[in-house]
This record gives structure tokens, C-alpha cells and sequence, in this order.
């Protein structure tokens, strides 16, 4: 392939130095100016790369030699990665990953948003070990033994993993217990190719006070000795609050079906998020960093302010949001689609002693509509949709209740930023921003915005 003026092709070798990062932690640099992503480097680094795929605005390399590492390097302290798919970060120091994160949700803002609201930081997180509350473990049948593990990135191959660094020690515990229990028994992990076997993926929720919930989600529909199961959870694990079975034969992505068991135990744990508490089920939609989820549902309350008399929470989900936001409202409304949830909220409210607050069930645009069109104002709005944003109608009937504040919560900046830009065109202003490392090591990044009209 003949080279074309100012651009690269596959093959080509060149020495770059990393300039920044994509959104999902790949280096960015220059080459005969063409921009080239490079997976696995580092700010700062100098290094020699290979052109692996061309497009039309930008390319892929790798790098074949790294001459000079960048200051901001470290070696990685887990050896699956970076095979594994959870971590992408692990070879970046903390600081210089808090500063990656931050200048990607700026420039988003910025580029996409076409807003520059005052920055009021990102807030790292004490702990970068250690925090998640929730631990999903594929197992599998491979090379002739069972392994449970991360699935590599983008595929379903299993990286064994015997001391993920972001799980909690208690979930390690429980996943290597369900794997000797499936040994001692000889109960098969479930084979895809196949459709044969049992053991699809093992499930655990923690709480910051130890307890703990289990599924496994197998193929069939009865397993021998769960008594036996229950009782060496026990003997690890005396935190164990509940054992459960998901019987799922689905052939897709989804790991949870709908089908769950009790075998033994309570229905719930319990979470506390700034002084409130929360019953969570296996299942439940629940921040995975609690210790970070209190740095953002502050951030968003300073936002928000006092003296608010009706509150709208759409998104709600089990409620957090807006239960932690309520004793800043005389009245709060929440929204959410999926009714277990909605369940789960107005139990949290109860368990809260809320008697200000209602929830309902109903797809959040059209319940936003409809509340416009019943006349509902209300002082201030808080959302925290899926990563795929705000809907039409959604960004219809927030212009039309026409509250005076808008906060903006999102898992993923790109379409915040364009829910801003369309903001704009109804009246509403990005005055604030912060950003929140929920997810340490991870290219996420979580923000918040504080939207104002007129």
C-alpha cells in the first residue's frame, strides 16, 4: 500500500511520544500526522510503535520497543493484567490516572457540550483496592479443569484470577468456597459451546459490615447438596446473609434471569449511605463503590441546596439518590422503570422514617411528560440515567416543568455533554461541574453537573 501524504499504514514503524489518553485509557500520539491510539501506554512515554489498523480520521499501533517510560509509569501489581478485562489502568500511578480522568471530562464538556462550567475538581478515592461491593465470577470448563475469573476484553474466555485487587476479600472467599463445593460434588461448570454443565457464573453483594448474599446462576434447576453449600459458606463466611439459585439458560449476554430461588437465609443486606440505609437484594441496582457514592450524592446536595420544595428524582432506582438528597426537600417525587426496584425504594423510605416521599414505576420520559402535563413544577430536578442518556421526551419535559436547578448525574460523559448542548436550546445553562473516580483503575469516570435556568 502506497503511503499518502500525511497519513500512516498498517506496518509502518515509527518512534511517538504519548501525548494523552481516549476515553478508555489508550495513549494518543502523532505520527507523520496521523493520530495514533496505543493501548498499554503512558503520558510522557517514548517508545517505538507498529501501525496495526488504519481508518479514516485515526489509527491503531502497538509498541515494539519503549524507549523511555514515562514518569507516570508503574508496574502492575496483578498478574492478569492486562489479559483480564476489569482493570485498564494498572499501569498508571493513581495521580496520573486522576488526572486523565478529569481532563477527559472537561475537554468532553467542552467539545461536545460546548460548555465550560466552573470545575470544582475531581474527588479521588481513599481506597483503590478493595471496593467493590458486588463480584460477578464466570466460571468455566478450560483445558481440562475449572476455573472461575474475568472474562478477557471483548470475548468470553475466562482469565483465571485468584486475587482480583479491586474485589472485596470477602467475595474472594465466597468464590473459592462455591469452587470446592463444586469439586467435592463433582458438579460441572457450565460449557457455552456445548450447552452442557451447570455453574454459569457465581455472584456476591457485601457490605461495608460484613454481610454477604450468594447466587449462583446455573443451568439447571436443582443442585445436590445445597444444605452442604450453605454450611461451608457459614464456616468462612459467618457474614453470610443469604443463598440463592438463578436458573438461566439464555444464550446471550444477560447474566441474571428472572428466575431466582431463596435456598436458605434472608432476602436482603444492608447498606448505609450517608447516615441512610438501604435493604439490598442480590440483584439490586446499587453503586458498587459506596465509599465514592457518598463523595458524589454530597457533591450533588451541595448542588442542590436548601430549602427545595418539591424534588423530582428520576432514575431513581432503589431510591438512594433521592432519599440522601430528601432532608433537603420538603417533598420528593421518584421515577423508575423496573418495578422490583421501585419496590425496593419505597422500603428504603420506609426503613428511613420518609414520610415525604413517593415513588412510582414508569419509564422516566413519559412519566416526566406526564407530570408536565399535569401541571407538576417542581424546584429541582436530579437525574441519573443509563449511559445511553437522556431520551426526547425526557429532555422535553424537563424543558417544560422548567425547574430552576437541573442536577445531572452520568456514568458516561460523551452523552452528558450532548444532553447539556440540547439543554441549552431549552433554557438550561451548565454552571458547575465535579467529577467522582467511582471506579479506580477502570477508564470510568462519574460526573456531576449543575444546570440552571434562565
Amino acid at each position: 500500500m502506497a503511503k499518502q501524504e500525511n497519513q500512516c499504514y498498517k506496518n509502518q514503524r515509527g518512534l511517538v511520544k504519548i501525548e494523552g489518553y481516549t476515553s478508555e485509557g489508550a495513549g494518543v500520539a502523532h505520527l507523520d500526522g496521523c493520530t495514533i491510539f496505543v493501548p498499554g501506554t503512558v503520558r510522557g512515554d517514548e517508545c517505538e510503535i507498529k501501525v496495526t489498523a488504519v481508518r479514516p480520521r485515526y489509527a491503531w499501533g502497538k509498541v515494539t520497543s519503549l524507549h523511555t517510560p514515562s514518569p507516570y509509569r508503574i508496574r502492575s501489581d496483578c498478574r492478569a493484567f492486562p489479559d483480564c478485562g476489569g482493570c485498564a489502568l494498572r499501569h498508571l500511578s493513581y495521580e496520573e490516572e486522576l488526572w486523565m480522568k478529569k481532563t477527559h471530562a472537561l475537554e468532553t464538556m467542552r467539545r461536545i457540550g460546548g460548555a465550560d462550567p466552573v470545575f470544582d475538581g475531581i474527588l479521588g478515592a481513599g481506597d483503590i483496592e478493595a471496593y467493590r461491593n458486588k463480584a460477578q465470577y464466570p466460571v468455566r470448563f478450560q483445558k481440562g479443569k475449572i476455573v472461575s475469573g474475568f472474562y478477557r476484553g471483548g470475548t468470553h474466555e475466562v482469565i483465571p484470577c485468584d486475587a482480583c485487587r479491586l474485589e472485596s476479600p470477602i467475595s474472594r472467599v465466597i468464590r473459592d468456597t462455591v469452587l470446592a463445593y463444586m469439586r467435592q460434588y463433582h458438579i460441572e461448570a457450565y460449557e457455552e459451546e456445548k450447552e452442557r454443565g451447570a455453574i454459569r457464573h457465581i455472584l456476591v453483594r457485601t457490605s461495608r459490615a460484613g454481610e454477604a448474599l450468594v447466587c449462583l446462576v446455573t443451568a439447571k434447576r436443582e443442585l445436590p447438596a445445597l444444605d452442604q453449600l450453605v454450611s461451608m459458606l457459614l464456616k468462612v463466611c459467618p457474614g453470610t446473609a443469604g443463598v440463592f439459585l438463578n436458573f438461566n439458560t439464555r444464550r446471550d449476554n444477560v447474566i441474571v434471569s428472572e428466575q431466582t430461588v431463596k435456598i436458605w437465609g434472608n432476602e436482603t443486606i444492608t447498606e448505609t449511605l450517608l447516615g441512610r440505609r438501604f435493604q439490598l437484594s442480590v440483584d439490586s441496582f446499587f453503586q458498587i463503590n459506596p465509599a465514592q457514592t457518598e463523595k458524589l450524592y454530597a457533591a450533588a446536595a451541595s448542588y442542590l441546596g436548601e430549602g427545595v420544595e418539591e424534588l423530582l428524582d428520576l432514575y431513581c432506582g432503589v431510591g438512594s439518590i433521592g432519599i440522601c438528597l430528601s432532608d433537603r426537600a420538603k417533598r420528593l417525587t421518584g421515577v423508575e422503570i423496573i418495578e422490583r426496584a421501585v419496590r425496593d425504594a419505597e422500603e428504603n423510605a420506609r426503613a428511613n422514617g420518609l414520610t415525604n416521599a413517593r415513588f412510582f414505576a414508569a419509564d422516566a420520559g413519559t412519566a416526566a411528560l406526564r407530570l408536565a402535563e399535569e401541571g407538576y413544577r417542581p424546584d429541582a430536578i436530579v437525574v441519573d440515567p443509563p449511559r445511553k442518556g437522556l431520551d426526547s421526551v425526557c429532555l422535553g419535559a424537563i424543558a417544560e416543568m422548567a425547574s430552576e436547578k437541573l442536577i445531572y448525574i452520568s456514568c458516561n460523559p460523551s452523552t452528558q455533554a450532548r444532553d447539556v448542548a440540547l439543554l441549552r436550546e431549552r433554557g438550561y445553562e451548565a454552571k458547575r461541574m465535579t467529577a467522582v473516580d467511582l471506579f479506580p483503575r477502570t477508564f470510568h469516570v462519574e460526573t456531576v453537573v449543575l444546570l440552571s435556568k434562565g
